[in-house]
């Protein structure tokens, strides 16, 4: 009988081992972590998302950065005090893994709680809302100030501790992974604002952050000022660029303890900002969480003076009676960007024989441009202190979806009047007409400005005026209005169509823009009313 050879069955190629890198890990945990925060019932949306994953981090990443500090202190010998005692430090309560459901929700929520050990205790946020450093500006202030404005959302307790072993794989002390996720978290911190639709206020799109940080070129032993910082987006910028030049330990040490100071009132945001600093390598963010409004102008000395500020100030809002009282009484108004205006051209450090003058880039709403009555006085200030150099023209749709209302950048320096301004027009490449959401600005779309910043001639995007052709004033010298609104006079007879919705959307903003002068007016009239009284 014949034997039948079998036939051997193919072999099966090997699959090719996909080792992950840091951002696709990373990536892969963040995401994870979302999904699971989307099961719980007390979470909605991502406007709630976004602070838990915030909150979290935010305590792991201080707990990684004080464990490795407790290891170099022993290396060297020293004593190393946390600014979290037991059991409230992360590797106390968020490695126990027995610490879960309605237990992990007490530890994190309740006022009073009862550890696995029976004695009673203060419950973690009110623990760490209540700490105090003896000189009131340490790290243990900025995580009270932190607290104080941040709530667990969650009500299932088991899905927290699903999160909390996630972030828990993340290691902050490896610098290949800091600058993954700071990138990573950057990115979500733009989807989710985005996607809440009510955060246009402090998001400014990074290629005009980068722009404005670039032209301003701050240097090692400069301080950068942003009073209304948002996530800060500018004071990141500005340490990055700043950081590559930190050569020596002793500029390392002005890049940490002296270089970037904020201001954000808002807690979320606040929270926000020192996580995207943190993340980026700043080891004690100095972001004040007060009203930056809140000082007299005439009280800020110069002690308090910095070299540079950038800003995207809030525009459009009011503010309380008590604070435009710090303000002069013929510069009052309740249009938060001309008191941010006010407030940045007196913290510029004066110009001395010795000393430079401080300088800024700011982004302002077009209505400021043209606005009259304190508006115009504000401007007259700033044209005769400070030498408004440059504005450049941003088309609409830049800051979509927040508003289609277009901006402008003023670039400026203190301790000399301004002569003449340069103007330049960014208009948005032929392929896109206008620029959305879906269709944003990008960092090339600044090169050509770049390369005219350094050797200026009007062309068809740039034109100088004369100041004496800005500055009205009646026949008696009395001032009429300053106004900066001056349109490109190389683009004359140019049509642009536009779609009926998009102009009909363009007409509301306008309408806003109208309501808001009026109330100016409003205003100027009762300044007027009570002179005469």
């Amino acid at each position: 009988m014949a034997k039948i050879k079998k036939e051997k069955a193919p072999k099966k190629e090997a699959k090719p081992v996909v080792v992950e890198t840091p951002a696709q890990r990373l990536s892969g945990i963040i995401k994870t972590c979302r999904n699971i925060m989307r099961k719980d019932k007390g979470m909605n949306g991502d406007g709630d998302r976004l602070p838990m994953l915030t909150w979290i981090m935010f305590l792991k990443f201080l707990d990684d950065n004080e464990n490795l500090q407790e290891i170099n202190a022993q290396l060297e010998g020293k004593k190393y005090k946390s600014a979290i005692a037991e059991p409230y430090r992360w590797r106390d309560w968020a490695k126990d893994k027995n610490l879960t459901g309605d237990d992990l929700l007490a530890f994190v929520n309740n006022e009073k709680i009862k550890l696995a050990d029976g004695k009673e205790r203060t419950g973690l946020f009110y623990y760490l809302r209540a700490l105090q450093s003896e000189t009131g500006a340490e790290r243990k202030d900025v995580i009270a100030t932190v607290f104080k404005g941040v709530t667990n959302r969650m009500i299932n307790g088991y899905l927290l501790r699903d999160i909390i072993n996630k972030i828990d794989e993340i290691h902050f002390t490896s610098n290949e992974e800091l600058n993954s996720l700071s990138h990573l978290y950057e990115s979500i911190l733009k989807e989710m604002r985005d996607a809440s639709g009510d955060a246009g206020e402090f998001y400014t799109p990074r290629p005009v952050v980068r722009f404005m940080v670039e032209m301003l070129d701050p240097k090692i032993g400069e301080t950068v000022l942003d009073p209304a910082c948002g996530t800060g987006g500018f004071l990141v910028e500005a340490f990055e660029h700043l950081k590559k030049q930190a050569k020596t330990v002793e500029h390392k040490k002005l890049l940490q303890e002296q270089s970037i100071i904020g201001g954000e009132a808002k807690p979320l945001p606040y929270l926000l900002s020192q996580m995207n600093l943190l993340l980026h390598g700043l080891n004690y963010p100095n972001i004040d969480s007060g009203n930056s409004l809140r000082m007299p102008l005439k009280d800020i000395g110069d002690n308090q003076r910095v070299d540079i500020v950038l800003a995207n100030p809030p525009f459009g809002g009011e503010e309380e009676k008590g604070i435009l009282n710090n303000f002069p009484d013929d510069k009052q108004t309740t249009e938060t960007a001309l008191l941010f205006l006010q407030l940045i051209m007196r913290k510029l450090k004066r110009k001395k024989p010795t000393q430079d003058g401080g300088r800024a880039a700011i982004v302002v709403p077009h209505g400021t441009l043209f606005a009259p009555g304190i508006a115009a006085r504000v401007k007259k200030q700033l044209v005769e202190d400070f030498n408004l150099h440059t504005i450049v023209r941003l088309g609409e749709g830049i800051f979509a979806p927040y508003t289609d209302i277009p901006c402008n950048l003023l670039f400026f320096e203190q301790g000399v009047p301004t002569k003449e301004i340069w103007y330049y027009e960014l208009l948005p490449p032929a392929d896109k007409k206008k620029y959305s959401k879906t269709k944003p600005i990008q960092f090339e779309e600044f090169d050509e400005l770049k390369v005219w910043w350094s050797s200026r001639k009007e062309n068809d995007n740039a034109w100088k005026v004369k100041i004496t052709d800005i500055v009205k004033n009646d026949e008696n010298g009395k001032l009429i209005n300053v106004n900066l609104d001056i349109k490109n006079p190389n683009r004359k007879g140019e049509f642009e169509y536009r779609e009926p919705a998009e102009l009909a959307k363009s007409i509301i903003e306008r309408e806003k823009e109208i309501f808001s002068l009026m109330k100016e007016i409003e205003n100027e009239i009762k300044i007027a009313l009570s002179y005469e009284g």
